[in-house]
């Protein structure tokens, strides 16, 4: 498989609400608008990838999407979400496999798992040195 680009798609209940959530709350910013202009689809930069909310699914129906975003600061920028009315689920703490990790949901209940690196951890290693 060739792979050329990639993006998250999220369809959720409240299109609007969801749009404002990413836009003004999470502050991400738009790679793209398409579709009708009563019910435009967004793109919206997400690191290294794309999150596309468009369209719509039926009420009652859970997410079972996750979002993994990687910050330099966890507490920081809970915080700041807090502040701009972000639910938190889950205070920022150190996991048992060395990250910390913090809890926040968007307004249809998608949990978004923001993660910090500590620079002690075995991802931040350069396995470089190991070959030497």
């Amino acid at each position: 498989m060739d792979v050329l680009s990639s993006r998250v798609l999220l369809r959720p209940v409240d299109l609007a609400a969801t749009q404002q959530f990413y836009g003004d709350v999470l502050q991400l910013a738009v790679a793209r608008e398409f579709g009708p202009a009563e019910q435009p689809g967004l793109v919206f930069f997400l690191g290294n990838g794309l999150l596309e909310v468009s369209g719509h699914r039926p009420p009652g129906s859970p997410s079972t999407l996750v979002l993994w975003v990687q910050v330099r600061d966890v507490q920081s920028e809970l915080e700041q979400l807090a502040a701009r009315g972000a639910k938190v689920d889950r205070e920022a703490r150190k996991e048992d496999w060395g990250l910390i990790e913090a809890w926040i949901q968007d307004p249809d209940g998608t949990r978004i798992v923001l993660v910090q690196v500590p620079g002690e951890h075995p991802i931040r290693r350069d396995v470089r040195e190991s070959r030497q």
